[in-house]
């Protein structure tokens, strides 16, 4: 899936704290937001889904990152925790993915993202045929709803770059292959 889905998740990761501490919803939608994107820096990094993404580390962190922002909510605390919870939450959707191939629609990695913990490699799902695919765009308009209408106007900005950058990544993305063929 591409970045902004998984940026869109966090959104939705983030709508409880609209119920629970309002005043917290912007920093907490904005930390979901980075947390989505962040395991995907791996792809400047180090080996793409395997670097920074943890399925089963983040949740280490991430939970007790909850329960301190229960205890001390503050601005800080519920976006350092949902950045955590978002990017747990990525690490594993990755699975129902493609591969890491550059052509991932033609399906010949066996490899979606990896497990630390067990020291492999779980096999892509196709739930999403390829990060771009216009399903992929299509979930991350759906999912991005709460980041248009719920968490106010710098969201709201930062929601609509999502799409618009979704938007230009699905129409470009079967040519990056051959563009990066081409340059590199």
């Amino acid at each position: 899936m591409m970045g902004t889905t998984h940026a869109a998740v966090g959104l939705v990761l983030a709508l409880p704290v609209l119920v629970l501490a309002p005043e917290l919803a912007p920093a907490a939608a904005l930390g979901a937001v980075a947390g989505g994107i962040f395991p995907d820096f791996d792809l400047l990094v180090g080996y793409h889904r395997k670097t920074l993404h943890f399925p089963h580390y983040y949740w280490v962190v991430a939970v007790p990152a909850l329960l301190l922002a229960a205890v001390v909510p503050r601005p800080l605390t519920a976006a350092a925790a949902l950045f955590l919870v978002a990017a747990a939450v990525h690490s594993g959707t990755d699975w129902f993915g493609a591969g890491v191939e550059p052509r991932p629609w033609e399906r010949t990695s066996p490899e979606a993202v990896f497990v630390h913990t067990r020291g492999e490699w779980l096999r892509p799902r196709y739930w999403v045929r390829y990060d771009g695919a216009p399903e992929d765009l299509a979930l991350t308009a759906v999912l991005s709803a709460p980041g248009l209408f719920a968490f106010g106007r710098l969201v709201r900005r930062v929601t609509v770059a999502m799409l618009l950058v979704a938007l230009a990544y699905t129409l470009v993305r079967k040519r990056l292959p051959a563009l990066e063929e081409k340059f590199i």
